[in-house]
């Protein structure tokens, strides 16, 4: 079983992001959910990146100061906002054993030189969704997963971000489930 690091979005961890954890856990894994936002939660994407703005500290920091007490091999994982702090650890923190980037992903050399070729990655998003599509991330994916020896990327139909979220209106239960059945099957190889 592995051990997964897991951030939430730029909502916070709501109660749909922790039944997304919760699903990991029931299948055997041990899964952390540190809380980057103190507590807040965001009705909207504006309202949680206007609280990273003016939140006087850190909430990427937060995340990444979450793996200093955990073990070395862990699987990171985060939800848009939460690829961040998961991209970084898992490409820069020795021992990674895998990341899980979910409707998000950064430019490789953003935090090294290139994805470490010896950490499995798998990226999911929607093909239309106006923040992973549209903003330039599923090109970022795409150069992350050539880079991985093990590296998957799966386009699901669809136009919504964070519908991986089963508390938002804009979930989408079908993609959500192959997306859980496609991590699950990651974890059991990582």
């Amino acid at each position: 079983m592995a051990e997964v690091l897991f951030f939430h979005h730029v909502l916070g961890r709501t109660a749909g992001f922790l039944a997304l954890a919760d699903t990991i856990r029931e299948a055997g894994h041990t899964v952390h959910t540190p809380d980057m936002f103190g507590g807040a939660t965001f009705d909207s994407i504006e309202a949680g990146m206007d609280h990273t703005r003016t939140a006087g500290h850190d909430p990427v920091g937060v995340g990444l100061r979450a793996a200093d007490d955990l073990p070395a091999d862990l699987v990171y994982a985060g939800v848009s906002y939460g690829v961040m702090p998961a991209q970084r650890l898992a490409q820069t923190r020795p021992g990674a054993r895998g990341a899980l980037l979910l409707e998000g992903a950064a430019p490789p050399d953003h935090f090294a030189p290139a994805w470490p070729a010896d950490v499995p990655v798998q990226v999911h998003g929607m093909d239309d969704d106006s923040v992973f599509a549209g903003e330039g991330d599923v090109e970022f994916a795409r150069t992350v997963v050539a880079q991985a020896n093990q590296g998957e990327l799966f386009l699901y139909p669809g136009n919504t971000h964070l519908f991986v979220d089963s508390d938002l209106p804009g979930h989408d239960a079908e993609a959500t489930a192959l997306a859980v059945k496609r991590m699950l099957d990651f974890l059991a190889e990582v």
